[in-house]
């Protein structure tokens, strides 16, 4: 069974500094796209980033472009997401996705797996 656990959100000030991590475990993923999605109060899930476990293309959300990186750690079976310059916009609870065989898809729907989420919020 495929377990996907979230953590390093926090609270920060404005202009600062996170970095979200994702430990993936209970099957290989090499053939996976990884993901990350995140819900602000009252609004939709949305896509922020994606990488290819193999071959590590990445795809990001306009906006978040130059600020967020998606990385992976094969070795770990970790996914990261460092996000710098944040903004109060960026507030939401910040989920982790695996999608097997599923290309650098932006839509929620083709990934299979969801972590639980953690909460990033940013104070003006």
């Amino acid at each position: 069974q495929v377990q996907l656990v979230e953590s390093g959100g926090g609270l920060v000030q404005a202009g600062g500094s996170l970095r979200l991590s994702c430990a993936a475990s209970g099957r290989t993923f090499s053939t996976y796209t990884m993901a990350w999605f995140r819900q602000g109060p009252g609004k939709e899930r949305e896509f922020v980033a994606a990488i290819r476990w193999s071959g590590g293309n990445t795809i990001y959300a306009d906006s978040v472009k130059g600020r967020f990186t998606i990385s992976r750690d094969n070795a770990k079976n970790t996914v990261y997401l460092q996000m710098n310059s944040l903004k109060v916009e960026d507030t939401a609870v910040y989920y982790c996705a695996a999608g097997d065989r599923v290309l650098l898809i932006t839509t929620p729907r083709p990934y299979n797996y969801w972590g639980q989420g953690t909460q990033v919020t940013v104070s003006s």
